[in-house]
C-alpha cells in the first residue's frame, strides 16, 4: 500500500474530539484506477480551503485497484458539507457503479495522525477482503 503524506487542513490546529472517515474504493476495472486516484489528488489540491477540514492522506493499492482516503474533520457537519461539495459529487457520479466503496466513520478525542491512521490501517487490510 502507498500512502500520501499527511495534508493539513484550515482546522489542523483543531482541540478537541474529531470525526474520521475511512473510504476504501474497489475498482472494477483496472484502467479506471487511475482516473479515480488524479481525482483523489485534485480534491486532495483543495484541501487547505475546505472548512472544517483538519487533515487527511491518500492511499493506494494498485494491484488489488484499490484506492481512498483517511480524513479527519473538525465535525459531522464539516465533512457533510465535502460530501455534498459539487466537485465531490461530480467525482461520485463518474465513478458509480465503477467498483464497490467501503467506509467507516468514528470520533477520536483529540487529533493525533498516527494514532489515527494506525487505528484506520486495519480498516483498509479489512476492506481489501
Amino acid at each position: 500500500m502507498l500512502r500520501s503524506s499527511w495534508t493539513p487542513g484550515p482546522a489542523a490546529d483543531v482541540a478537541g474530539p474529531v470525526l474520521i472517515a475511512v473510504t476504501a474504493f474497489r475498482a472494477d476495472a483496472a484502467r479506471d484506477l487511475p482516473g479515480i486516484f488524479r481525482s483523489g489528488l485534485a480534491l486532495r489540491a483543495a484541501w487547505p480551503r475546505l472548512a472544517g477540514a483538519v487533515g487527511m492522506w491518500l492511499w493506494t493499492a494498485p494491484l488489488k485497484r484499490r484506492c481512498g482516503s483517511v480524513s479527519i474533520w473538525e465535525s459531522r457537519q464539516a465533512l457533510d458539507r465535502f460530501v455534498a461539495w459539487p466537485e465531490h459529487v461530480a467525482i461520485v457520479r463518474r465513478y458509480r457503479g465503477r467498483g464497490r466503496l467501503t467506509s467507516y466513520t468514528w470520533t477520536a478525542c483529540a487529533c493525533e495522525p498516527a494514532a489515527i491512521w494506525a487505528e484506520a490501517r486495519p480498516l483498509l487490510s479489512r476492506a481489501e477482503a
